[in-house]
């Protein structure tokens, strides 16, 4: 499994150097987008309006729009030099907390935790005492130049790092419009409701469940490609240096080739009798 940070996560003064690894990956089918014409892949460039033209990496620099059109441009050294400032120091474990009081709506990413070397005993300590306090730890960590709040916990004897967003920026539910303050619910209504939650109510089985729509666009993708329903890109000629070259030499004859003296005018009979 790919290893994405490196690091230690501390609690009190005990240190337990570790690995991240991705515990989720996106399964989620990408389509390409083609030219109708010619079926080849379209290119997206970074153009920029004002010069017209195409710009390189090197001359991208990273700018915050404060207000409309103005920004303040950000150098890449400085950027650096703070990414330092917070990536090398230890992930410290601020509190522990009770997990249900953490809503879901607060969860983003989640990351398996493996012990670096000589860190077995202590990731074994953290693990078993989260798991006999049913205790999850609250911790901060940089990523990707992100510093986010995290919560450390243990699932299937491994320890996780679900990464969680911060209080701003879980926009406030008040602000949700149309959300009806009350209605007459009978208790007719509320106890059929009850009924059949009760019915469709059973254990949690995740393998139960399958993405209906990502195996049906496989299955047509594959009897497509069984039934040579296929394209490929038109193939942009280009000249070959030999042909390039031809036609430059052919060019130069031809410019400097020497022009033709216009003849002279014959002359006609009515102007040979008026001399005569």
């Amino acid at each position: 499994m790919h290893t994405m940070w490196k690091g230690s996560i501390s609690f009190g003064l005990v240190n337990i150097p570790i690995k991240l690894h991705a515990a989720t990956e996106d399964k989620d089918i990408k389509l390409r987008n083609l030219h109708n014409k010619c079926h080849t892949p379209i290119k997206y460039e970074k153009i920029c309006p004002v010069c017209e033209q195409e710009v390189a990496n090197e001359d991208i620099v990273k700018a915050y729009e404060y207000t409309k059109g103005k920004f303040v441009v950000l150098d890449e050294e400085d950027l650096e030099k703070l990414r330092k400032e917070k990536e090398e120091k230890a992930v410290e474990i601020i509190d522990f907390v009770r997990m249900e009081q953490i809503d879901p709506i607060y969860y983003d990413r989640s990351y398996y935790m493996s012990p670096s070397e000589g860190g077995n005993k202590a990731y074994s300590l953290l693990r078993k005492a989260l798991e006999e306090s049913q205790k999850v730890g609250i911790a901060k960590i940089v990523i990707r130049s992100k510093e986010q709040l995290a919560i450390i916990r243990v699932f299937e004897n491994t320890l996780v790092m679900e990464t969680i967003h911060y209080p701003d920026e879980v926009r406030k539910a008040a602000d949700v419009p149309s959300i009806p303050a009350g209605e007459n619910v009978t208790k007719k209504e509320l106890d059929t409701a009850i009924l059949l939650i009760d019915q469709l109510t059973t254990d949690f089985q995740p393998d139960k469940y399958q993405d209906d729509y990502r195996t049906a666009l496989l299955e047509l993708i594959e009897a497509k490609r069984s039934g040579k329903e296929t394209v490929v890109p038109t193939v942009k000629e280009t000249a070959s240096n030999v042909t390039d070259l031809m036609a430059a030499l052919q060019a130069s004859i031809d410019r400097t080739k020497p022009k033709k003296q216009a003849a002279p005018k014959r002359k006609t009979a009515s102007r040979v009798k008026k001399q005569a």
